[in-house]
């Protein structure tokens, strides 16, 4: 049985992830807050920027989530604000990334990263975010093509996701409808979609796919309707 790190698996995505591989693989959690299902899951509560990391023994799998959305016009942005957003998505994957690099290379191992469709097409207001996506992309791709042998990396970039994360995008039914609206496919994402593809990219069936971004984005960036 295969095991798999999910850093950030007590909230949104990552608890879809938990809860899609609990049943078929070993799963070790980390993350800020106890998880919603502790079955078959052997947790960690911690804050990966200020904390030591566990030893773990043997991985074949890593999924960093945490992210942040923090939409402010350019002027209203500190530098404050665009360290923030790199430390939670860059450099918390670097150094999970780092601690966990020799056993994941023992493996063979899979590592699934988060981005935005916000580092796709310019959006309003996603400054900050979409510099610190930007750079788990090119962390990504660097990372595939240095450990092209040993370690997978691969990027899912979502468009709006109905997790605690976005609660403030889909507050209300009006905001609901209107984020649908914006939308192709007149529709956003639930966690248990974007949870999927990460389960593939984790598995063997994904073993030839390296340094790759996925857009789930409802035809967001891809489709003009």
């Amino acid at each position: 049985m295969k095991t798999i790190l999910i850093v950030g698996g007590s909230k949104g995505i990552g608890a879809a992830i938990v809860n899609a591989l609990k049943s078929t693989h070993n799963v070790i959690t980390i993350s800020r807050t106890e998880c919603e299902s502790k079955e078959n899951t052997k947790q960690f509560i911690l804050d990966v920027l200020e904390d030591k990391l566990p030893e773990i023994d043997t991985l074949d799998g890593l999924v960093y989530c945490p992210g942040s959305i923090n939409l402010k016009p350019f002027k209203r942005l500190t530098l404050d604000d665009f360290s923030d957003d790199f430390k939670i998505n860059v450099l918390g994957a670097i150094k999970v990334i780092k601690k966990y690099e020799k056993v994941l290379s023992a493996n063979n191992g899979s590592v699934v990263l988060f981005s935005t469709v916000a580092t796709q097409m310019g959006m309003p207001f996603h400054a900050s975010i979409a510099v610190s996506k930007a750079g788990v992309e090119g962390l990504a791709k660097s990372l595939a093509a240095e450990y092209a042998t040993k370690i997978r990396f691969n990027v899912i970039a979502p468009t709006v996701t109905d997790t605690p994360l976005a609660a403030r995008l889909l507050r209300n039914d009006k905001q609901k409808e209107v984020m649908k609206e914006r939308h192709p496919l007149k529709q956003y994402l639930e966690p248990a979609e974007v949870a999927s593809l990460a389960n593939y990219l984790l598995s063997e069936n994904a073993k030839s796919i390296s340094g790759q971004i996925f857009p789930i984005d409802a035809g967001m960036v891809t489709l003009k309707v």
